[in-house]
């Protein structure tokens, strides 16, 4: 386990998470690596507050909720750069493309697409459709998808901290890893903020993004011994469907 820096969490880790996890033009440091890895769900504030701007515009126009949800997704992953799809696909390819360890990361590592990456998109882009689709169609959509977004991205320092690197190169190697307390922090962060936004039904979103982790943890330690910056993407993205879904319940 990485030695751990929680004596400041620092106000430029913001910037830092910003600058790391969307497209949205900031100026930002990156000498502290995974140690502003705490900071992580505030991107999910960061994403679900400008990607509501146009999908409130499409609904007060008249749109249905099926394609206001078509708006949402949209800004969602230009404001994000499809990083997260990107390690989804990428983790479908080469977990179940390769036969050993080190062929599946050179599957992972090649910018080209194979059938279970574009299988995983298409299952990933529809689930999250249809589901923000029902959740457009009731009142208080908003707290509700941003408590998503919030939690899903909680979920990658829980991974950073608990599994090694399965490459010494890459962009989550290039970050470090974080310490138990920095992953901790981020999600106390994120299971307070969905508290606040969705009450006590909060308790099942974050038992259900926890296990949506382990799950993705368990899948990653198995076929690759560890983590990547795809494996923190594709974690992301599951735990996105999976809380997604349960809020249509």
């Amino acid at each position: 386990m990485a030695k751990d820096d929680t004596s400041l969490l620092r106000f430029e880790d913001l910037a830092t998470t910003i600058a790391l996890l969307t497209r949205v033009p900031v100026r930002a440091r990156f000498e502290r690596g995974a140690r502003a890895a705490w900071a992580y769900p505030f991107a999910g504030v960061v994403v679900s507050g400008l990607a509501a701007l146009p999908t409130w515009a499409a609904l007060s126009v008249g749109l249905t909720p099926m394609l206001a949800a078509l708006v949402w997704l949209a800004a969602t992953v230009v404001l994000t750069g499809a990083m997260h799809e990107d390690g989804l696909a990428d983790c479908a390819d080469g977990f179940w493309g390769g036969w050993e360890t080190a062929r599946r990361l050179e599957i992972m590592k090649d910018s080209q697409i194979g059938s279970y990456g574009v299988i995983a998109l298409c299952l990933s882009l529809a689930g999250r459709w249809g589901a923000v689709s029902l959740i457009l169609a009731q009142t208080g959509w908003f707290p509700a998808l941003l408590a998503t977004a919030v939690l899903s991205r909680a979920t990658m320092p829980a991974l950073m901290a608990a599994l090694p690197h399965a490459r010494d190169f890459g962009l989550s190697h290039a970050q470090g890893r974080p310490g138990t307390a920095t992953a901790m922090i981020a999600a106390a962060l994120a299971a307070l903020t969905a508290l606040a936004l969705s009450g006590p039904f909060a308790l099942i979103l974050i038992g259900l993004a926890g296990l949506s982790a382990l799950c993705a943890a368990l899948i990653a330690r198995s076929k690759i011994g560890g983590q990547t910056g795809d494996v923190l993407g594709a974690t992301q993205q599951i735990s996105e469907i999976a809380l997604l879904c349960a809020l249509t319940l």
